[in-house]
């Protein structure tokens, strides 16, 4: 008899999580779930919890206790950050990590190669394969005109976009990405908002965010946190409507 492939009922399951430091509880008694193929938005105040969530999925921070999960079987408590990142979790910064002396497709290439090196990557003979892919990715991130370009020259949005590329190239099954509309013009917003949706499907992606109108044309589920755990839960009319969101969160 065959054995198939595990399709994960959750991509990702954080049950009764709790982190604290030096007894303020950062997370208390967090539950969140994500499905496979899912794009989910992570919206609250400063202080709320996303980053030390966020912290505690990729491997960076142990939690006291609950439990968390990735692809229903992965204990992801049991890993650091760079075993977490090669189990297919990729997680996106705020401020851009490309190198910017390297051009957009050596960027890629580098990102591609995982531990190649920026020196063998600049001397290495790429395969038609790996040629393909980069040339689907860049479509991708709306960058097949800048391909050749150094990423210095690439305007702030045009740098998030490259950096998501690097991180799709890598194939993960889950995306973090943390504030990807900070400094960027209305029409790099809404253009990552598509993007966002394009890559989603394939793979699930977690969006940290302030910008309610970022969130709304991301037309996805949301979650909100309040000191630490989940507040409300829902689509972003649903939870804009929540009194208790209202008074946290969003002000009257």
């Amino acid at each position: 008899m065959s054995v198939g492939i595990h399709i994960p009922t959750n991509m990702l399951y954080l049950d009764n999580v709790t982190v604290s430091f030096d007894g303020f509880k950062a997370l208390n008694a967090l539950s969140l779930v994500v499905a496979p193929g899912e794009l989910r938005a992570i919206i609250g105040p400063n202080g709320a919890g996303k980053t030390t969530m966020m912290d505690v999925i990729t491997g960076k921070l142990r939690p006291d206790s609950g439990t968390v999960f990735f692809r229903d079987t992965v204990d992801l408590t049991q890993f650091d950050e760079a075993d977490v990142a090669n189990l297919g979790i990729g997680r996106k910064f705020q401020k851009p990590t490309v190198i910017e002396s390297l051009t957009v497709e050596q960027n890629l290439d580098l990102a591609m190669a995982g531990n190649r090196g920026v020196f063998k990557t600049l001397f290495f003979k790429q395969s038609a394969e790996q040629y393909e892919r980069i040339s689907e990715i860049v479509s991708l991130i709306g960058l097949k005109e800048k391909r050749g370009d150094i990423a210095g020259s690439l305007s702030h949005g045009q740098k998030q976009w490259l950096e998501i590329g690097m991180l799709i190239i890598q194939e993960p099954e889950l995306l973090l990405v943390d504030e990807p509309a900070a400094g960027m013009t209305d029409q790099e917003t809404e253009l990552t908002a598509q993007l966002l949706k394009d890559i989603s499907g394939e793979r699930s992606v977690v969006v940290v965010e302030h910008d309610m109108e970022f969130i709304k044309a991301l037309d996805c589920h949301v979650t909100v946190l309040h000191e630490g755990h989940q507040l409300a839960e829902g689509s972003l009319s649903h939870v804009q409507q929540d009194e208790r969101v209202i008074e946290v969160y969003l002000g009257r």
